[in-house]
């Protein structure tokens, strides 16, 4: 997958700055300590994918972390929203010759290489591809070609996302394929999926 590019949009880990809502319920240093252990989860499951990847980070780049520089290549999101952020994002993969370009956050636990190898499989024969999050919003977005509309007008980090987003992809009348619903981890609700997820792979 040459012509593939895997964007993953992290926030600096810092105390007070990840995981609010999260954060309300179990205090900050424990959200902080649980966005570790997904950006660790989220790297053990792309590192090794045969395509380039790219780390957009909220705040500054980080030279000296988790991600290894000679793996991943380094960029600051920009924008003044999540979906102002993600267009400037895909669009300078696409003005980068990239033919094939998808993204995910750091909030996912069951995310896995397979899957992502699944997705850009799909992207081939697809305009779109997309991964629904159970709480309505979506973890994976990828497209082979820049389609601005999906980017804006839309209400963010609500349940409302997903379903304005298949609404406009009708209306664009673009082929979309689906990939199986998976948790993010937001509250602390949300946690036992996190435990499951390590359960099963026994880490």
């Amino acid at each position: 997958m040459n012509n593939a590019l895997l964007i993953v949009f992290v926030k600096n880990p810092e105390l007070g700055k990840v995981k609010t809502r999260l954060a309300a319920s179990i205090g900050e240093q424990q959200a902080l300590d649980i966005y570790r252990v997904l950006l660790q989860k989220t790297r053990q499951s792309i590192e090794n994918l045969p395509l380039a990847k790219i780390i957009y980070y909220s705040d500054f780049i980080d030279d000296d972390d988790l991600w290894d520089n000679n793996l991943f290549d380094k960029a600051l999101q920009q924008g003044d929203d999540l979906g102002e952020r993600m267009y400037e994002a895909f669009k300078s993969g696409f003005n980068e010759g990239y033919r094939m370009v998808g993204i995910i956050g750091s909030d996912c636990p069951d995310i896995s290489e397979g899957l992502l190898i699944d997705a850009f499989t799909k992207l081939k024969s697809n305009d779109l591809v997309i991964g629904p999050a159970k709480d309505g919003g979506y973890y994976f977005l990828g497209m082979n070609r820049l389609h601005k509309p999906l980017f804006f007008n839309k209400s963010w980090s609500t349940n409302r996302l997903l379903t304005e987003t298949l609404e406009q992809t009708k209306q664009l009348k673009l082929s979309t394929s689906l990939l199986e619903p998976l948790s993010d981890i937001d509250e602390e609700k949300d946690l036992k999926t996190l435990k499951k997820a390590f359960r099963s792979r026994n880490l």
